[in-house]
């Protein structure tokens, strides 16, 4: 579980962030989940975006994704949420976020 200045500092670090994955139409399936796992387990830190066209909402498909994953939701805003899932060794944001207990 994050802190809220560990999330304040990951909402900063993902504001730069590109989008990786976008949520559409379907239904969040497990090949949309692998991948999301695989991307987190490679980055860390990811960007999505749910389509106007979604059944769900950012919230929803954020915290479906979280739990499926095992991650933590760092930022909902309007269509786009934030994952982060630290990796157990060679975390890159390991620092930043023992500083910030």
């Amino acid at each position: 579980m994050l802190t809220s200045k560990q999330r304040a500092l990951l909402r900063a670090k993902a504001n730069n962030l590109e989008v990786v994955f976008q949520v559409g139409k379907g239904e969040i399936d497990e090949a949309l989940v692998q991948s999301t796992a695989d991307c987190l387990a490679a980055r860390e830190l990811i960007k999505m975006k749910v389509l106007e066209t979604s059944s769900y909402t950012a919230k929803e498909a954020a915290a479906l994704l979280a739990q499926k994953t095992g991650c933590d939701v760092v930022q909902v805003i309007g269509g786009r949420f934030v994952l982060f899932k630290q990796k157990p060794k060679d975390s890159a944001y390991a620092e930043l976020l023992a500083s910030a207990k």
